[in-house]
């Protein structure tokens, strides 16, 4: 709904983040209880904001023909698809998430932005500012919609239902007896066929051209008054009093987005109650939404006060580690994992709070070339946030006083997005369901009984070498789940191998883009989403540059499956839960003795997936690109959200492509976390350790 803070370029920008740092040592010295340094920090943020603009970094340009591909209007890896599920009985908390009533016209947004304004322009206009900067970010099934069109609203509602969203709460813009963006809402309240319940939040800013309720450059401001409160409560008790909306212990659930600006915030959460008892609405829940400020709501009058990640909150600053597609970027990057990180490891107040969880943050489209991007935000990093905040933070949480605030809906201009996109399509709505089914005791399972039997993923280009692969499966008399993936062109082949020797696998068919690599990548997210533990990665590898391409297969092959070790690896995994890859002896190899022709791309994905440089310089990676592996230990890679167009058209290159150099970076995926690389023999206490002398089938850097 507001912005964290403005990036825009400065004449001295060296002396503007040297004050602006000297000015928050000093303000976190301050002897001020949370009421004062609330009210400090809203004076701040008003007159004195643009001082907490970063520094530009010194962000190298990045090659221009990786940009060239750069879209965001195709599945990525992690798309997920509508599903009907059930949700579980009871529900663990109500789910509330933040709504923005922006996307239709109205007369003031036509004077101040143009004809026809609203957010879309700004969704749809956005621009990828660094190297893995997934704008625009576009609707899919709802699409570009008018709210003035009540179906999108029933549309929504359902939807939100579906999923286990319990309630909308709408942003309300009053300023001084004038509302804005009103109409979706009075439709709302006048259409019976729409039962999602709904709160109001009022959001008492001015506006202003900078998105961010500043005073510079007003359009039009706020002026609080004792008669303005009273005229307020009055405009919008219908709401109130209407069946459907928001209630706690019986009371209807108003919120307030910056009590700091108004002048006295007990004085007015008074008149509203006093007003409400005489007027038919009965004692109300006053809540405030702690955006730029978090006292105890006792201290102002208010019940309760409502978490708005990612506000007030200072993840890590990972601008430096980025290359920059335009050159006068001045923007700001955070990592979003550390956000999540943080919140989850938070404790309760004393006071009355409702927790709140993030979907992502990127205002971009509002602040072209200075944004801020929460990077690293993925579906199943949220859905285990969400998870922990039902099943943890809200442990011992009385059921009726059991909310959670998500932000948000449909935030598009600031990234904050449940609906779906076209990237990742019903991700974020299926994690939200997710997290919901994990937090519910004796809910439905969302996870097969794990470590009863691995899953096995063979990528299958050469018919006859999957023949190959497929009879030493059979040989090793493993329990597994068989996955095929091939491309189109080889479907009929691969089709007649797996009929001819009578076994029933999954075949899924992919464009032949990303070697191996890609059809694996998405094959293992979509089994990591239901329940899957284990796999182990095979391919008809030949290396047709090679004349040893045969013996190099069969050594792979041997040292993964042969002599008993397949039933021994499995094992293994389930009995050491920090295990994370497990790769053939004498095939685990350091990454910086076997670059290739990978350098940039090796500089590239690290800060594509998040994972740290050191990781990789210092890491090693399995030649071959045949193991065993924990999905779990595969998250950095799998919740990245790559797209198909990193990966290069097909053209018979023998290295330097997006999956060459992602077969050096699996291992450190693994090892980014709390997981552990080992070799078959460690595993199975057969063989040798590793590698005698020069490795055969490669040559080192």
């Amino acid at each position: 709904m507001s912005d964290l803070g403005d990036s825009s370029a400065n004449a001295n920008p060296g002396a503007q983040s040297l004050g602006y740092r000297l000015l928050r040592f000093g303000f976190r010295m301050l002897p001020l209880g949370e009421a004062g340094r609330s009210r400090l920090r809203a004076f701040f943020h008003d007159r004195f904001g643009t001082m907490a603009a970063p520094e530009p970094r010194p962000l190298a340009q990045l090659r221009l023909h990786r940009r060239a591909r750069e879209r965001a209007d195709e599945p990525a890896i992690g798309h997920v698809s509508h599903r009907r599920e059930d949700l579980p009985e009871p529900l663990p908390a109500t789910l509330v998430a933040f709504y923005l009533p922006q996307f239709h016209p109205i007369a003031e947004n036509d004077d101040w932005w143009g004809k026809g304004f609203t957010e879309w322009r700004n969704v749809q206009r956005a621009l990828p500012q660094f190297d893995g900067h997934a704008q625009p970010r576009l609707p899919a099934d709802l699409g570009c919609y008018d709210l003035r069109n009540q179906q999108t609203m029933r549309d929504q509602a359902r939807l939100a239902r579906e999923y286990g969203i319990g309630a909308f709460c709408f942003y309300f813009y009053w300023f001084s007896g004038r509302s804005l963006l009103e109409q979706p809402l009075r439709q709302w309240l006048d259409d019976p066929a729409i039962d999602l319940p709904f709160c109001l939040c009022w959001a008492n800013e001015s506006w202003s051209r900078r998105w961010d309720g500043r005073s510079d450059d007003i359009l039009i401001a706020q002026a609080h008054s004792p008669e303005d409160d009273l005229a307020y409560i009055a405009h919008v008790a219908p709401y109130l009093r209407d069946r459907r909306y928001l209630r706690i212990d019986g009371k209807p659930l108003l919120l307030v987005y910056r009590p700091s600006l108004l002048p006295n915030a007990r004085q007015t959460a008074g008149r509203w109650r006093d007003w409400c008892r005489r007027n038919d609405v009965g004692e109300i829940h006053i809540a405030y939404v702690q955006g730029f400020e978090c006292p105890d709501p006792n201290d102002i009058g208010f019940d309760s006060a409502v978490e708005f990640p990612p506000n007030l909150a200072n993840p890590a600053d990972i601008t430096d580690q980025h290359r920059r597609l335009n050159p006068a970027y001045t923007g700001q990057i955070l990592d979003w994992r550390k956000l999540a990180e943080d919140y989850r490891q938070r404790g309760m107040p004393r006071y009355s709070l409702f927790p709140g969880v993030n979907c992502g943050w990127d205002n971009e489209p509002r602040r072209p070339g200075r944004g801020r991007t929460f990077l690293h935000a993925s579906p199943r990093g949220y859905r285990d946030w969400l998870m922990t905040t039902l099943s943890t933070r809200l442990a011992g949480i009385e059921p009726s006083r059991r909310l959670v605030f998500i932000n948000a809906w449909n935030e598009w201009a600031e990234g904050a997005v449940l609906e779906p996109d076209q990237r990742l399509g019903h991700a974020w709505l299926q994690a939200t369901r997710d997290a919901l089914h994990l937090a519910s005791p004796g809910a439905k399972a969302l996870h097969r009984d794990r470590g009863r039997r691995p899953c096995v993923v063979v990528h299958a280009w050469h018919g006859d070498v999957l023949g190959e692969i497929l009879d030493a499966l059979r040989d090793s008399k493993l329990a597994m789940r068989l996955v095929v993936t091939t491309a189109c062109e080889k479907r009929d082949e691969v089709e007649s191998v797996l009929f001819a020797r009578g076994l029933h696998a999954e075949l899924e068919v992919f464009e032949n883009r990303g070697r191996d690599v890609l059809p694996f990548l998405k094959t293992a997210s979509r089994l990591l989403d239901e329940g899957e533990d284990v796999v182990l990665k095979l391919h008809t590898k030949r290396s047709q540059h090679r004349d040893d391409g045969a013996a190099w297969r069969g050594e792979l092959l041997a040292r993964l499956l042969g002599n008993g070790r397949a039933a021994g690896i499995a094992r293994a995994f389930e009995v050491q839960p920090t295990l994370g890859m497990v790769g053939p002896e004498g095939h685990i190899l350091p990454i910086r003795k076997f670059v290739g022709g990978n350098r940039e791309l090796l500089d590239y994905l690290p800060q594509r997936i998040g994972v740290a440089r050191e990781c990789v310089r210092d890491g090693t990676f399995v030649a071959g690109n045949m193991f065993w592996a924990r999905l779990e230990a595969l998250r950095p890679v799998l919740d990245a959200g790559l797209d198909g167009w990193e990966f290069e058209p097909e053209s018979g290159q023998d290295d330097g492509t997006c999956a060459h150099a992602l077969e050096r970076m699996l291992a450190c995926c693994v090892s980014q976390g709390n997981y552990h690389v080992a070799s078959a023999a460690e595993i199975t206490g057969q063989g040798g350790a590793g590698q005698a002398g020069a490795y055969a089938y490669a040559r080192e850097d």
